[in-house]
């Protein structure tokens, strides 16, 4: 049994979340955590999460949105937060990658979010994009846990981030050619790691540019199975285990 800590769907058709579930068990993928990260996002996965027993949520707000928030809409999150099926906030952090112009905004909303987390005793799935030494400048400052999601970062860094208490997110680009996270995962404990999609995006080999899902964890955990030297099975197992313990899942499974 493998679990998704993190994908996407940009859909409000009840149908297309359903299919998406019913590939993902199919594949073995039985435990599931969406992400909603803008208002649309988080209001479809409380709607559709409700009924779905082994589907769960994180909320919070993208980085990419810091010039559109607002303090009502941290008040509307943080009533959000009190849903029982909420296991976390983000995805939240910060991306320069295409601008520091509003850095300092995405500072003040990505630690806005951290004292949420902090008020509410909820792990915190991490983006950082070209802003990975702002990031953890930041996260030394507040005892919080969680996840570094879609970690593309040096093994110096993967270390730096588990010793402040946070797991790794591994998806698809560790199954890309070349590609810089094979030493990351070589050398750091199963026990460190999510096996994550964040699908639609980032379909791993062998179906690298398609429209990923979470039915390709498989793929992920194959990988990691290979550079490890162990058995998928123990890759499935650690993995899921992880995620149950980092997002509290065996109590509401």
């Amino acid at each position: 049994m493998y679990t998704d800590t993190h994908f996407h769907i940009d859909s409000n058709d009840c149908s297309t979340w359903n299919r998406i579930i019913e590939r993902s068990e199919l594949a073995g993928v039985s435990n599931l955590v969406v992400s909603g990260c803008d208002q649309v996002g988080i209001s479809n996965a409380l709607v559709f999460s409700q009924d779905k027993k082994n589907l769960f949520v994180t909320i919070g707000f993208h980085p990419e949105y810091a010039n559109q928030i607002r303090e009502s809409d941290l008040v509307s999150l943080e009533e959000n937060l009190q849903n029982k099926k909420v296991v976390g906030i983000g995805e939240i952090g910060l991306d320069y990658h295409y601008g520091k112009e509003n850095k300092e905004k995405q500072k003040w909303l990505f630690e806005r979010q951290l004292e949420l987390a902090i008020k509410y005793n909820k792990v915190v799935v991490i983006h950082t994009r070209d802003a990975i030494q702002d990031t953890y400048d930041i996260l030394k400052k507040y005892p919080v846990r969680g996840v570094i999601h879609c970690f593309s970062e040096s093994l110096e860094m993967a270390e730096l981030f588990i010793k402040l208490g946070f797991l790794l997110g591994i998806g698809g680009v560790l199954t890309f050619k070349n590609s810089g996270l094979v030493k990351v995962v070589e050398h750091i404990s199963l026990e460190n790691i999510l096996l994550e999609t964040d699908s639609p995006y980032l379909c791993p080999e062998p179906y690298r540019g398609d429209i990923n899902g979470p039915w390709n964890i498989p793929y992920i955990a194959k990988k990691i199975a290979e550079i490890k030297k162990v058995d998928i099975n123990e890759v499935a197992l650690v993995t899921t285990d992880n995620a149950k313990r980092l997002f509290d899942l065996s109590i509401k499974l």
